[in-house]
Formats: C-alpha cells, structure tokens, sequence
C-alpha cells in the first residue's frame, strides 16, 4: 500500500490534531516549567521569558498566516476538520487563561521571590526623593537624547511602529486647551531593566556573593515618568504602554530572482512594515485611546491582548544573567571523550573509529577542532560545509576563512532563508566571499536543513575523505542548550553520498539512489515509510515489530497515517516528540499501540532518531529533518545511519532507553490533546532523563571539563 493510499484510508478529521493548537500545548509545557515550585527562582524567569518568545514569533508566522488565509477568503478545512477562522478562535480561547495565569505568576509568585532574595523592581513614584532626582538626571543625559516624541494630528500622520517594540500612547493637553495624541517608542537599544544602584553609583562593585542585592526600575517606567521633559509647556494627561507584533514571514518569488541575496535584503527591510497582527495593551489604557490604536492599525478588538502588568515579558531574561548562582540550576559543564585525547590528530582518531558526540553533554569543540585542523592541515585539500544557523561570532567561520587563505578549496552552503538569521547569513556569506570561498546560496524552492561537513585530505594511500554530519546546527552558543547528535566517520559508502550531496548543492545532480543516505526531498519519505512498512511485514510473519521516533515535530500526514496502520498490525511504537504532534495516540483500532511522550527540560529537545527493531538486526539513523511536509518536500535534509554496534547500543540504552522512562520532565500525550506528566510511582526511582544523561557523561569522562567556547 503506498502512503497516499494510507493517507486516504485515515484521512478523517478526528485521526489528527490541528498543528497551531498542538503548538499552543508545547508552549504550555513550557509555562509549567516556570510553574515548577521545585525550580530555581531565575530559572522559573527564564522559562517565563521563553514562553513569551515563542508566542512572539507563534504571532508573526503562524497567526499571521492564518490571517492571511481569512482575508483571502480560505474557508477550506485542513486535514483536522478546521478553518482558519475556528483555528484562529480556538487559539485564542486556549491562549487567553494561559495568558493570565503566566502574569499571575510573575506578580504574585516571581516579583515577590525576587524580593526576597533582594532583588527588587521599583516603581520610579516608590523611590527616595534624591534617587528620583539623579535618575531624572540620568534619563536627561543619557535617555532623553535617543527619544523621538511623535505627534499625531491632522497635519502628521499616524507613526509607523516596529515589530515588537514597546511604545507609550500618550495624551497631552496643549495650553489652548486641545487635546492631542502622541507616541513614544520606549528605545530596544537600551536594557528593559535599568539597575537603578549602577545610575546612582556607577563604580559600585557588583558582590557575587550571599550579600547580592540590586534595584531595577523598567526603562518604560523612567521615561514615563519624565514625560514632561519631551512636552514642555504641555500638560500629560494620559501614558499607557502598548506592544504591537507584525507578520514577519518572508514571501520569495525564488524563480524571478536574478540575484537571491539582494531579493533576500530587500525582504527583509520590507518585513518591518508586514500587517499588524496583534497589539498589547495595558489594562488601564482608556477606550478612546484604544480605539485610535486599533483604527490606525488597521485591525479589530480581537487582535487585542490586554494584560494587568508589564509587557514583552520575554525581556526579562536579562535578569538570568545576575551573578546569583543560588537561584540557579547547578552549572554543567560539558565532557570530552577520551578518545580525543589520546592522539593530537582528530583525522587519525576519526580513522580508528566512528564517533558520536551528544551535545551539550559532550563539548561542540571537537566540532571547531575538526575545521580547525582542516584549516591549518597542509594535507588537507578541501573543504565543504553546510551553514544554517551559525551565530554572531563563529570560530567556525573564522577557519574556513583561514582555510582559504591557505590556498585550499573551501566551499560553503550558506542558507540565506534560514529565518530571522537572514541578515547574519549575509554578513557571513559576503565574508567568506572575499577570501575566495565558494559560496553557494541554496537552491530555488529549497532550503539547505541538512548539517555536514566533508574534508578532503591527502594521505599515503591516497585521497581520504572525512565527514561530520549531525542532527542541529554549527553553532557555538545553541551547542551548549540543545540536545544534538554529531557523528564523526570517514566510511567510504557515507562519505560517498556526502560528496554526492555537495555536488547536488552546488552544480547540477539528479542522482536520486544514494548508498547509505535518505535524502529530502528525494527519497526520504519513502524509505522512512518502507521501514515502518518492513515492521509490519515482520508482525503480520508473527515476529516482533518496534519502533522509536525522537522529533521536535511530527505533522506529516502520509507518516502519520502509517504509523496508524503498523499500530494496528501490533507494532509497538514509542514516539519522543518534544513539541507539535499531530497524531492522535492511544484511540482503539487506530493507535492503541502508539504512545507519545514529550520532554521539556533544562536542555532544548532538539535531536531526532529514527529506530527500527528489524527483527533484531536494529537500525538507527540520526537525522536534521521531523516528520513534516516541510522537511520531506521543500528541504534538504539527511537521514544518516549509525552503524558501529557500540555506538548504536550506546544510542538505545542511554539516550531512548532514558527519555522513555523519564518520570520527572516527561508528559504523556492523551487522545484530547491534553498531557499529563508521567509521575513517579510508590517506590520507583526519580529519572528525569537530561539529568541522567549529563550524570552518565561525567562518569563516562571521570572529570569536568570546562569548554574553550
């Protein structure tokens, strides 16, 4: 049966989960986290933080196509049965309780904690008379200059306002006695949070110690409070902060594009001025005001977030950075294997044996090594690599560029539509341009997911190829909070396929068979569909059939509607899928053998493994790509198999074994879509699985390591 067969036979809208709703329950996953009482008080602010983040860019993607789709006049259902427009009014009655339980907890739980451990957060109207004097001072010199008042009348225009900025809508009375509105945009280039104790004495010494305290107003509330400064001879009557969020999503006509990096500039100045799609305001704004923010806008009351307390909660991830470490999960540091350590030269130690990293449990510098030494290696010919996101300041970078320089052939993918890292991709790719660097921009309709990297060296017998591939990306900060697998080997047959791969990126390839490697969007929907159909050959032959998914998402319907069909042949399925799951699990005669179970930790869930029990011949294969229409059909991406035994058994008993049997960070996924946590019984060990995992790589090491990056 092939998978648009499956599809058509569990194509019924109950057999799947809407997308937008089964992400708003991944970020309510995250909101428990901060809810934690067990948490470390700034871990709880950071978990608040990532909570609005990803509402943030939920509004300027997901919400915003929705919208797009209702204007167009879209009322065809999607595969769950919804419109747009019932997507768009369930999302919003999930979000709202969510909403203001979030601000309940940063009022009532989080302010007051932070107080008590002498951290406080001061209204500008609380503090002594001297402190509002010199900070009224401070917001003179160093504030007042970067402010722009704009005045809103019949002869000036509505002002444009930016995505995400935080804006006060201001009401002055003139001495004539007319009433006039005017906006304030409280300046992203300075710190939401001002420490109040460095204004007042800048040469105070921070202590690191139990004696810790510090004082912050909110930037906001400091120029709200010297408003008059902006209006002299004008009375302020009314300031109320408000945020707004925009459709950000790039639309690329690809096939007219004559040069993809201008296009890719040109959208990206235009992203700034994309529709508004949400405004927040302050429960005190008055409806007059109200009613000129959503009338110049351009949009209506449902568009409307009002909250009781501060907005752009994401900002307060500045104070993670406060030196109290007590309020802190415990520092981890990553682990090195041995191995490296046993020879200088990480080519001859890839040569002995393949090797799995497991970021951020093991250091990313093997990783910054391995181009290291390829840069500076005199045998080394060449150089290929695939970049996605690669950060703001990359060692990496900084050896290809040497490579370069040095005379080999470097040459490097750049994905310029990897989104909101558009500009940074850029940057880099003009760099890596001057030196002389073969830079290739993707290809049209595609973008370039899959993480490798080839070295071509000489050696004595010959031209030798080496490779890393791997499941996130080459990236020095995220290395250190995401869950990724890397894989060092140079087999022949792998290294084979990867050589093939680069020639499909950067020249004109239709090869479609490759020896070792799914490819997307060549075949890797279709081998992925043929394991789990071999699973059920093997059940129905009455032998044994399991398999293990670890994803950040599964939305595709053709694999779901497979995984249907192997439940219902008695395969027994595990899926570790950390945030949107769009199949439906544990439902009679459709899914009683499927369960699904998310984990949302310390770390961010971020590898993907692909197991299949092959009758006892197992098969594992690590992979850039989820199991969506996305990553299949319109991404390169790479599924790679592991096939050194101790490296897959390693894989089995730590990483899946683990993550299945997390009791603590683990939610269980029920048929309404709800989760609940798969709690420790009477008598069972406590497994919270990132823990466990970070306690096996010490052991395995004997020592902390601390990083070079």
């Amino acid at each position: 049966m092939t998978g648009k067969d499956l599809l058509k036979k569990y194509n019924d809208p109950k057999n799947f989960f809407n997308r937008d709703l089964s992400w708003i329950e991944f970020n309510r996953r995250v909101l428990e986290e901060a809810l934690n009482p067990e948490l470390p008080l700034l871990e709880k602010v950071k978990f608040i933080s990532i909570f609005h983040s990803n509402l943030d860019e939920f509004y300027m993607i997901r919400i915003s196509g929705l919208k797009e789709q209702i204007a167009a006049n879209v009322s065809e259902p999607t595969i769950d049965g919804l419109t747009p427009h019932a997507q768009l009014q369930k999302i919003e009655k999930l979000l709202q309780p969510m909403l203001k339980q979030v601000m309940k907890l940063w009022l009532e739980d989080v302010v007051p904690a932070l107080r008590e451990n002498k951290i406080n957060i001061i209204e500008f109207n609380n503090l002594e008379e001297n402190e509002k004097t010199i900070l009224t001072e401070y917001f003179k010199k160093e504030i007042f200059p970067i402010l722009t008042p704009l005045a809103f009348d019949p002869g000036r225009p509505f002002p444009y306002i930016s995505n995400l900025s935080l804006s006060l809508a201001i009401l002055v009375k003139k001495p004539n006695g007319e009433n006039h509105f005017a906006r304030v945009k409280v300046p992203n280039i300075l710190p939401r949070l001002m420490q109040i104790d460095q204004i007042i004495n800048p040469n105070r010494k921070i202590q690191t110690n139990g004696s810790f305290s510090a004082r912050f107003i909110w930037l906001g509330d400091l120029i709200k409070a010297n408003l008059h400064l902006l209006f002299p001879g004008m009375e302020v009557l009314e300031a109320h902060r408000f945020r707004i969020t925009r459709d950000t999503d790039i639309e690329l006509q690809e096939d007219e594009a004559d040069d993809l990096l201008r296009v890719i500039e040109e959208n990206i100045r235009q992203r700034r001025f994309g529709t508004v799609v949400r405004l927040e305001v302050e429960k005190q704004m008055p409806e007059f005001m109200l009613e000129t923010l959503t009338e110049n806008l351009q949009i209506t009351r449902e568009d409307v977030h009002v909250f009781d307390g501060p907005l752009g909660l994401s900002d307060i991830i500045s104070l993670y950075d406060l030196p109290v470490h007590h309020l802190k999960t415990k520092p981890f540091y990553p682990v090195i294997p041995k191995l490296f350590d046993e020879d200088e030269n990480i080519f001859s130690t890839i040569k002995k044996q393949d090797i799995l990293l497991h970021h951020p449990y093991h250091s990313f510098n093997p990783v910054i090594d391995f181009i290291k030494q390829a840069a500076k290696d005199p045998d080394v010919l060449a150089i290929k690599q695939t970049l996605y996101r690669v950060g703001t300041d990359s060692p990496i970078i900084k050896y290809l560029i040497e490579a370069a320089e040095r005379g080999k052939q470097v040459a490097v993918l750049v994905e310029l539509k990897a989104r909101f890292d558009e500009q940074n991709n850029i940057f880099w790719a003009r760099e890596l341009e001057k030196v002389g660097v073969h830079v290739v921009y993707g290809l049209v309709g595609l973008k370039t997911h899959a993480k490798m990297t080839l070295i071509v060296r000489r050696e004595s017998d010959g031209v030798k190829k080496y490779v890393h591939l791997a499941t996130g990306n080459y990236n020095v900060t995220t290395a250190k909070l995401y869950t990724d697998l890397g894989l060092f080997t140079c087999n022949d047959e792998i290294c084979s396929d990867i050589s093939d791969i680069f020639n499909y990126l950067t020249g004109y390839s239709k090869q479609i068979e490759f020896k070792k490697l799914f490819v997307a969007p060549i075949n890797m929907r279709e081998k992925i569909l043929s394991l789990i159909m071999r699973e059920i050959e093997n059940v129905k032959a009455g032998k044994e059939g399991k398999i293990i998914l670890k994803l950040n998402a599964l939305v595709d319907p053709i694999i779901i509607s497979c995984l249907y069909e192997a439940s219902n042949a008695g395969v027994k399925i595990d899926l570790v899928v950390r945030g949107i799951c769009c199949l439906v699990p544990e439902v009679p005669n459709l899914s009683e053998n499927i369960r699904v179970i998310s984990i949302v930790g310390r770390f961010l869930e971020h590898n993907r493994v692909f197991y299949f029990f092959n009758n006892g011949r197992e098969e594992i294969y690590l992979s850039s790509a989820d199991m969506m229409q996305r990553n299949l059909d319109r991404r390169v991406e790479i599924a790679f198999p592991i096939e050194d035994a101790k490296l897959k058994n390693e894989i089995q008993k730590t990483l899946l074994s683990f993550s299945l049997k997390d009791n603590v960070k683990a939610r269980k996924l029920n048929s309404d879509m709800s989760y609940t946590y798969c709690s420790c019984k009477e008598g069972e060990t406590r497994i919270d699985s990132q823990d466990w995992l970070i306690n096996h790589a010490i052991k395995s090491i004997g020592k902390f390591v601390k990083p070079k990056v």
